[in-house]
This record gives C-alpha cells, structure tokens and sequence, in this order.
C-alpha cells in the first residue's frame, strides 16, 4: 500500500483521535509537495477536509477550523490529523493524498488504504 492511514476508531461525540498516513518512499517524498487529509462518508462525495503546502502552511474545511490540525514529518514520510472535539458529522472513512494533485498510478488516481472514524455515543 503506497499510501496507509490509520489511527480511525470509534469516539465518542467530545472525543479526539490522531491519524497518521505514512507514504512509501518508493512512492514519492512528501518532502517539497503538499499534502492533503480528505474524508468521505457514507453515500457521500470524498471532500477535502485540511492541507498543508510544503513549506507548512495550513487551510482547513469551514466545519473543522479550530477542531483538526494538520501536521507532517518530512523524515518519516508520514502526515498527520489531530482531530479534537469531534462531532457524529466528521464520521467517515479519511485518507490522505498529495495535493494539489491527486497522486496517480498507471494514469489512474490512486487513494490507497483510507481508515474509518466513527463518532457516535
């Protein structure tokens, strides 16, 4: 899998969860691209939810500004998600991707193995 999130589970509404996503190196370096967290839930279009450009700067979905924090770690190829405070409406399977261009394999966008947040009580 050349992109692997993880970290999902079940909160409880109030709760928090960090996700990471790490990216082969044989895949390409986040190093000097942007980088994505997006989320679709169930029966849903795939949205983005926050980003952060090579040189750290970060932009977050309206709906969880002040709640989710975009963070990377350029030695270990991996992003990260702290998602606080999180709401039964953030439930959805998250992956991470490249920005501003979908990562692609044999022309193909390319998604790799997302991980299931689900918020309920």
């Amino acid at each position: 899998v050349q992109l692997q999130a993880s970290g999902g589970g079940l909160v409880q509404p109030g709760g928090s969860l960090r996700l990471s996503c790490a990216v082969s190196r044989s895949f390409f370096s986040i190093n000097g691209n942007g980088m994505g967290w997006y989320r679709q839930a169930l029966g849903k279009q795939r949205e983005l939810v926050a980003q952060i450009t090579s040189i750290g700067s970060t932009n977050y979905k309206d709906s969880v500004k002040g709640r989710f924090t975009i963070s990377r770690d350029n030695a270990k190829n991996t992003v990260y998600l702290q998602m606080n405070s999180l709401k039964p409406e953030d439930t959805a399977v998250y992956y991470c991707n490249s920005r501003p261009s979908i990562a692609r394999i044999n022309g193909r966008h390319y998604w790799g193995q997302g991980t299931l947040v689900t918020v309920s009580s």
